[in-house]
């Protein structure tokens, strides 16, 4: 919690589903976070917890009921905040969603304010009395081979009417999970500096959106972790193990601070950020039994670059045989190198007035290669001091 508020990050959102230890980590955090600013969430996981009866909802009343008073839980106005991943066949016993969900958030419990991701058409939101808004999950990444737009965010801020609307921004997606596991192996499109273009188009829309949900600190599963790899993870640690993100909580910040006072902050000192895959994403890998993600033509053979200056400078960015040139000005640089063979990138800065190197990055462990013993989509993440 410490780290991530020193980012810029406000609270977590705990995601709750139906595994028995879930309610004792929930209770964890709450403790950890008292005495402190941090704030957090109940989210409820309804790809996990069932909800086709009354007693079905009775534990998503019984969470709220035990920490909707918690001076760490983040509330709207005066009413704790409650959002879900999922929910859209949802009906307790009831005989619509809409009833369903009012019944369970609406009815003799305390008043909440009930934001969650369905993933219906945005429109479906204006008939639903039961909700306070909506989370689009799916907002922070392009559902296709295209860059990320904000077509999502328009098309809910109409459907929503003046109603709470919680955006989403993510840097990465890949999950490689077999038949004989969770069944889950594909990517989204993260190409062209993700993170960065969605966090640009937020800080364009700050007064629109309500709020973000940052996706994700701890999802090590799907690869869009930004927090420390750490504790047990979901069998993830083949395509997890060597990958840290944190990088990313740097960069990250400059565009939080831009979201929260509509101004960036100033650029004082050279930074390089630098991500990408690990090997070809057109290489066929025979040995690995769970296969090529699905999705994964969407992805292009690049590192990702993006460059903090405070006064203009050449950048020379080379992996192997493949180098770029560029001129740059200050502030924040976006660049892409292709990569074809073997080769570690490296990424310097000069002093264009007398050639001096003010920055050398040569990141360890991004390593670039032609002969992987498995898919990894996952990305490596590096950034300068």
């Amino acid at each position: 919690m410490d780290l991530a508020y020193s980012k810029g990050i406000d609270g977590f959102s705990l995601n709750i589903g139906r595994d028995d230890w879930q309610p004792d980590r929930v209770a964890d955090a709450f403790a950890a976070a008292t005495g402190t600013p941090f704030k957090l969430i109940l989210s409820f996981d309804m790809a996990s917890l069932p909800c086709s009866t009354l007693a079905d909802g009775a534990e998503l009343r019984q969470y709220v009921e035990q920490y909707h008073s918690h001076d760490n839980y983040l509330r709207v106005g005066e009413r704790p905040l409650v959002t879900t991943f999922g929910g859209q066949y949802c009906q307790f016993g009831q005989p619509t969603v809409n009833e369903g969900w009012r019944r369970i958030m609406k009815t003799h419990l305390t008043e909440v304010h009930f934001v969650p991701s369905l993933f219906v058409e945005p429109s479906t939101y204006s008939g639903l009395s039961s909700t306070d808004g909506a989370f689009s999950w799916d907002s922070g990444w392009p559902m296709g081979n295209y860059d990320i737009s904000n077509d999502s965010d328009v098309a809910y801020l109409s459907a929503l009417n003046g109603k709470t609307y919680m955006a989403a921004v993510s840097p990465w997606f890949f999950t490689h999970y077999g038949v004989d596991s969770y069944n889950k192996n594909f990517i989204f499109r993260a190409d062209n500096w993700l993170l960065v273009e969605r966090w640009e188009m937020l800080v364009q829309e700050r007064d629109h959106i309500d709020m973000v949900q940052v996706i994700s600190w701890n999802d090590y599963g799907e690869s869009h972790y930004m927090g420390p790899i750490e504790g047990a993870q979901p069998h993830s640690e083949a395509w997890t193990t060597g990958f840290d993100h944190q990088g990313w909580l740097d960069l990250q910040q400059y565009y939080i601070q831009g979201y929260k006072t509509g101004q960036y902050p100033g650029i004082s000192r050279i930074r390089i950020f630098l991500w990408g895959r690990l090997h070809p994403a057109l290489e066929d890998i025979p040995s690995d039994p769970v296969g090529k993600p699905e999705n994964f033509r969407f992805t292009e053979d690049f590192v990702w670059a993006v460059i903090f200056l405070p006064d203009e400078a050449r950048l020379n960015l080379s992996c192997g045989e493949n180098v770029i040139i560029l001129d740059l000005d200050s502030g924040v640089s976006k660049v892409r190198l292709p990569v074809t063979n073997d080769c570690t990138p490296t990424a310097t800065i000069v002093r264009e007035s007398d050639g001096y190197h003010m920055l050398v990055f040569t990141p360890q462990g991004y390593n670039w290669t032609t002969r992987p013993t498995a898919y990894n989509f996952n990305a490596f993440v590096a950034a300068s001091p």
